[in-house]
């Protein structure tokens, strides 16, 4: 039987997390974890995880793929419903690819998240009960669209807040730390394509992996007219661990081996099947970082 392209991208994607990761990986470091992608949109709903009737989204398809290659679960829902108290502990971790006030139904007129049900979820992130991973969009979500700001305790969890964006194109990404899991055996520096986010209200206490260089944004939009800032890291949120990339509008980059390798060692470290020193480097590697637009 033959494979796909993407069956093989993903056969692929675990020798970029380095021979050590890699071996933990396929010996079922993540076997018998169950993840929860929750994809709801109560604001723009992002073709990536757009359904097609009972279809699931591109996306969603591309991670479940990755979940059976590797031993692990994926759980795909829109369904605002299960993230309720009684409820969150059927889950090793959530990885949120969503976009609004999602205690609102909004644009995909799926089932809010109820207020007791946001809670009980940031607070069981913050117990290190609960693993979380944000990829794209997860940091447009909550937060302004509350009317918060940086007193979101999802924006604070996350570790950032959408600023805007510029036209898709080539950015070059730097690796400011490539002993973390997904990026062991990463080039120094390297050329993707997808829709960058611009972020804001991004605090001190971020571990950096991969951060914009904004010299090869400046043909894309005034949004990067900004000092270099960070793209994926992973902070602490009290005794929780949390993940965050904002690649991933593009199907092609579910296809990428790059992407899914990310992807999968920060759902082995958000789940502690990992360790890695996650000790703050923001202010060293992208020290202007907190600056929006260059005077």
């Amino acid at each position: 039987m033959s494979l796909t392209r993407r069956q093989m991208l993903i056969a692929s994607g675990a020798a970029l997390l380095g021979p050590a990761v890699a071996a933990r990986l396929n010996a079922g470091t993540l076997a018998s974890k169950k993840i929860l992608f929750f994809t709801k949109s109560s604001g723009f709903e992002h073709p990536a995880i757009h359904r097609d009737g009972d279809k699931l989204g591109y996306a969603e398809r591309v991670l479940q793929e990755i979940g059976k290659a590797h031993g692990f679960e994926v759980v795909c829902s829109k369904d605002g419903s299960l993230i309720a108290p009684d409820k969150l502990g059927e889950w090793d971790a959530f990885v949120f690819y969503t976009t609004g006030d999602l205690t609102k139904s909004g644009t995909d007129k799926q089932p809010p998240v109820s207020e007791e049900g946001l809670k009980a979820f940031i607070d069981r992130v913050h117990s290190g009960k609960l693993g979380f991973v944000g990829v794209h969009s997860a940091t447009d979500t909550l937060g302004d669209h509350r009317g918060l700001g940086d007193k979101d305790p999802y924006t604070q969890m996350i570790g950032g807040q959408f600023n805007g964006h510029g036209a898709q194109g080539p950015v070059e990404l730097f690796v400011t730390d490539p002993a973390f899991p997904g990026a062991t055996g990463l080039k120094d520096r390297f050329t993707m394509t997808d829709e960058w986010y611009s972020q804001k209200y991004q605090p001190d206490d971020l571990h950096v992996i991969l951060a914009h260089d904004t010299s090869t944004m400046q043909k894309l939009g005034n949004d990067y007219a900004r000092p270099n800032y960070p793209q994926t890291w992973a902070k602490p949120w009290g005794e929780g661990r949390v993940f965050h990339s904002s690649m991933g509008h593009r199907e092609d980059v579910w296809d990428n081996p790059i992407f899914q390798g990310l992807v999968l060692g920060g759902l082995t470290w958000a789940t502690r099947q990992a360790d890695c020193d996650i000790t703050p480097n923001v202010k060293k590697v992208t020290p202007e970082f907190q600056t929006l637009q260059k005077k």
